[in-house]
């Protein structure tokens, strides 16, 4: 397969991957931090980091925009709910397994 032709399918791909997270409103960032390591803020970091080595000017704000499809607030305020106590703790043992490493 050639380069554009690869870029091209990975682009489609990870539309459908940002379309799919934000049709999904149910699956919080602490399950997705919980289960994949990863959540949209991390998308968003990781979209913002490819931006700037491309010389593109789109700050993180921006990219969590893009990834969410509406301002980060606007989403926090509409669909995000307060991780439970067990969440905290397994996030937490996570982090700290990582870290042990």
């Amino acid at each position: 397969m050639d380069k554009k032709s690869q870029t091209e399918l990975e682009a489609a791909a990870f539309r459908h991957f940002v379309s799919h997270l934000q049709q999904h409103t149910e699956v919080q960032n602490i399950d997705l931090m919980l289960l994949a390591d990863f959540c949209r803020n991390c998308l968003a970091k990781w979209y913002a980091e490819a931006a700037i080595e491309q010389g593109i000017a789109i700050d993180y704000e921006q990219a969590r925009e893009i990834v969410y499809g509406m301002p980060y607030m606007e989403w926090k305020d509409k669909f995000q709910q307060e991780a439970t106590p067990e969440q905290l703790t397994a996030y937490k043992q996570k982090q700290q397994a990582k870290a042990d490493q």
